[in-house]
């Protein structure tokens, strides 16, 4: 059962599902990055395809800068604004809708002038008093006409009042459940004056509410204000021109499904939003206040049209951000609502494409988990590529043809992280299927080991010997990096490591060791076996010290190679160069050590190799893990230090228990032949580290910190290369003062990395 699951399941496949699992939750809660990405592909679509410009009897009364400097300040008086209502009415507009609100008594009035001057003459004071209030000329205007007069909120919770002012009540009906769970929701009303309240045909709300990167693009057309059911501004204007009928919202459990004016279902979002399709801004829709003040209009200007009344002024900044890319007046946008909705335009994003989303997303991520780890690397990608394609051509074709909003982003997205997911997996599988292959066929056997079964056949047996014996084992540092730049080129790779490999083999067969395995691009070598070595320990240390000079002989001779081909691609054409690749810096890390251990053919009665097996085998590769922690290229076992100690410069690193084993192990860095030994002033710093070691042991921290400084210069001087073993034992002696260590501590440090 375990097996077939592996086989046709797969704990990759497993993941993956639930990662898709996980990723349909995250769009079902919709973050705002999800909502923020299909935002912006919709804005992109709407940039590419705005709606075309049809006349319609929308038109745009419009305060404009000319209006400002021929007419004077903003705000006009209100007896001005009669004229404007008046002779729009006289025009033949059918009804007007102000996106301005007069909520504070005009200034300008003669009478508010009396008042506001109590310096002023009496006589002249009485006679200001006694002509008529602008505001009751502008509501005597109103009545005359049909006119809609906008409302608004309060923009900050510190203007939300407690009291709230009274609101005149909007006829209206509902058909399922109360809506005002999903609309949106205003606390607190702005109003106009109420003897302008009262002579006007309707009242429309024209606030909205931005999405979070300030962009308009959804405007309410039934909203809740102070808990009671609003229309806002273009909608009131539709039904208050259509003869005033009472407004429907029809919902169902999941929300709004639409609003009924004028005997037309308009469906809008769940919150009772809708989506306006946008033309770019244009002059045809405005008419300026001036002109219609001045008698500058065609009598057939404004003849059955539907009016708004706002502001385009530089300085009244009545400018909003829109999917378009570009600002435009607020009123335009209202305007242009309008027009969506009279010419059944309006974008549509009904409820049921959030499942379609889902289920698209789940199909597509379902696919590339099932099929992609069986299909060639090129049929998986190309097949991919078609299915996300399609997927998002059927989208724009919904958005072209048919106004329906279907976000393609998240689907495409989530499918293209399946993708990554399996490529990966797929490339770290071939990856180690390569290092096995690299194995099998990658063990070299000494010559000596070859001439000596040549002459002995009956060697080529299972069993073995114990004999002493000195390990090392190799790594390159950070191989799993460097594999993955040439992702792209593994025979490059191929090429590195045959060249690398060379270089490690050709140092341990002329110090006469023995390759017992490569390992991807780690060595295992001996000495003292299959041939007798009197002086083992010696030549695997000579050896350790060549693969480390020959290596860095290695990575310079290959960093001059990159220079002289690129300084030679500067006179060529830039099509013809080859494109610069990176060289890679080999730092090997070796582990020496020695003891007794059984060696000879090891296997199977078909399968078999020549390799040593023992307790110091195991130390010696947990040595070659240390090199990464202290910063030291070669490091001794104890055993190999004491063979050795009069022949090479050694300095001891620490006593460390490494994985594995209970026993202690003093291990030392290898850092040179005798002439190095011999230098004065390394004997200098060999002896400043054994008593630096000696005082952090006895829990001496002042001490130990002294002499570490010390050791630094020393080790500056002679240009070893041990600062992260200086900045290990600073940072232990930071954490020992820190948190000190227990009475029984002995300065074992116990290893937790192989």
């Amino acid at each position: 059962m375990r097996q077939w699951f592996s086989k046709w399941v797969g704990w990759v496949r497993v993941i993956a599902i639930f990662g898709l699992l996980c990723g349909l939750m995250i769009r079902i809660a919709d973050p705002p990055p999800i909502a923020a990405l299909r935002n912006a592909t919709f804005d992109l679509y709407h940039q590419s395809k705005p709606r075309d410009l049809t006349p319609l009897p929308v038109a745009i009364l419009d305060v404009d800068d000319r209006s400002i400097e021929e007419i004077g300040q903003w705000p006009w008086p209100r007896n001005r604004i009669a004229d404007l209502v008046d002779n729009a009415a006289a025009l033949g507009a059918v009804a007007i809708g102000f996106d301005i609100i007069f909520a504070e008594p005009d200034r300008l009035s003669p009478p508010q002038i009396a008042a506001d001057n109590p310096d002023m003459p009496d006589d002249l004071a009485a006679q200001l008093a006694a002509l008529q209030d602008h505001d009751q000329i502008l509501a005597e205007a109103f009545a005359r006409s049909r006119v809609i007069l906008g409302q608004t909120t309060v923009r900050t919770y510190a203007g939300n009042r407690i009291e709230k002012r009274a609101m005149a009540d909007a006829a209206h009906a509902l058909i399922g459940p109360d809506p005002r769970p999903h609309l949106m929701t205003f606390p607190d009303i702005v109003q106009n004056l109420p003897e302008l309240e009262a002579s006007a045909a309707g009242r429309g709300m024209f606030s909205t509410r931005p999405d979070p990167d300030g962009i308009y693009r959804r405007v309410p057309l039934v909203m809740s204000v102070q808990g009671e059911i609003r229309l806002g501004l273009a909608a009131e204007l539709l039904r208050v021109a259509t003869g005033g009928e009472p407004f429907i919202v029809r919902t169902n459990d999941a929300g709004v499904e639409g609003v009924v004016l004028a005997r037309q279902l308009i469906p809008t979002a769940q919150d009772g939003t809708v989506w306006p399709y946008l033309t770019p801004s244009s002059q045809s829709r405005y008419v300026s206040a001036t002109d219609l003040l001045n008698d500058r209009l065609p009598q057939d200007r404004l003849l059955g049209h539907l009016l708004l009344v706002g502001t385009s002024a530089i300085g009244l900044e009545d400018f909003r951000a829109t999917p378009l890319g570009v600002p435009m007046a607020g009123v335009e946008i209202h305007a242009q609502v309008l027009e969506n909705i009279m010419s059944e335009s309006l974008l549509i994003r009904p409820n049921y494409t959030i499942a379609i989303e889902l289920v698209t997303t789940g199909i597509l991520c379902l696919l590339v988990i099932v099929l992609a780890p069986s299909l060639a690397a090129r049929t998986m990608i190309a097949s991919s590529l078609v299915l996300m394609t399609g997927y998002g051509a059927i989208s724009y074709y919904l958005f072209h043809g048919q106004r329906i909003l279907l976000d393609p982003s998240f689907p495409i997205l989530a499918t293209a992280l399946a993708i990554i997911l399996i490529s990966t997996v797929n490339y770290l599988r071939e990856e180690r299927q390569r290092r096995e292959i690299r194995s099998a066929f990658g063990q070299y056997v000494s010559p000596d080991l070859v001439d000596q079964l040549s002459e002995n056949q009956s060697q080529l047996t299972l069993g073995g010997e114990s004999r002493q014996l000195t390990l090392l084992f190799s790594d390159v540092r950070g191989f799993t990096a460097i594999a993955e730049d040439f992702r792209e080129d593994p025979e490059a790779l191929t090429r590195l490591m045959n060249q690398f490999l060379t270089i490690l083999s050709n140092a341990i067969m002329e110090h006469k060791g023995t390759i017992d395995k490569f390992m991807g691009d780690a060595v295992m070598a001996f000495w003292n076996a299959p041939l007798r070595h009197d002086d083992h320990a010696q030549a695997a240390c000579r050896a350790a010290l060549q693969m480390i000079a020959e290596v860095e002989q290695f990575n310079h001779a290959r960093l001059r190679a990159q220079k002289r081909k690129r300084v030679g691609q500067r006179g060529q054409a830039s099509d013809t160069r080859k494109p610069w690749v990176k060289v890679h810096r080999l730092n090997v890390g070796i582990g020496i050590n020695t003891g007794q251990c059984v060696v000879g053919n090891m296997g199977s009665k078909t399968r078999f190799d020549y390799t040593a097996l023992g307790d110091p085998v195991n130390v010696a590769s947990r040595l070659e893990g240390q090199s990464r922690y202290y910063g030291a290229a070669i490091i001794l076992g104890y055993a190999t230090a004491e063979e050795v100690k009069d022949h090479f410069a050694l300095i001891e690193l620490d006593r460390v228990r490494v994985v594995g084993k209970e026993v202690p192990e003093t291990i030392f860095a290898l850092l040179g032949d005798i002439s190095l030994r011999n230098d004065a002033r390394f004997r200098q710093a060999t002896l400043c580290n054994s008593e630096m070691l000696a005082a952090y042991r006895a829990q001496n921290w002042d001490r130990a910190e002294t002499l570490l400084s010390e050791l630094r210069e020393s080790v500056d001087a002679l240009d070893l290369a041990l600062d992260d073993y200086l900045d290990l034992y600073a940072r232990r002696l930071l954490e020992l003062r820190r948190i000190p260590p227990p009475d029984n501590w002995d300065g074992v440090f116990a290893s937790t990395q192989k």
